[in-house]
């Protein structure tokens, strides 16, 4: 339940995000250009600082999200596949296989 939650936010983080960083103005056009103009409500530096704010605490957000996911996955998951793998493999195991007992080597009289 939890870590269904935790993926949600995850994939909201992610969108917001890449937004984030779209809008932010680059030495190139690309879409920050529509963000807006100086007189906005984020100052006389524009959007810029703001932004550049946000993409920071939503990155770190993220990192940490995604270190929370590790984790609580890891713990989910306490035996690894080679555990499982060593332990159907183990020679200590009782074989199912039926045992054959030698033949005598004495030869039918002819």
């Amino acid at each position: 339940m939890t870590t269904s939650f935790l993926l949600i936010v995850q994939i909201i983080l992610v969108i917001v995000l890449i937004i984030a960083v779209l809008l932010q103005k680059s030495s190139s056009i690309g879409l920050g250009a529509y963000s807006g103009s100086n007189d906005s409500v984020f100052g006389a530096k524009g959007p810029s600082s703001f932004l550049a704010k946000t993409t920071f605490a939503i990155g770190f957000l993220f990192v940490v999200n995604t270190i929370t996911l590790g984790y609580m996955y890891s713990v989910a998951s306490s035996e690894s596949v080679v555990d499982n793998l060593i332990e159907s493999t183990d020679v200590r195991a009782p074989s199912t296989a039926k045992t054959v007992e030698p033949q005598s080597e004495t030869t039918p009289a002819e």
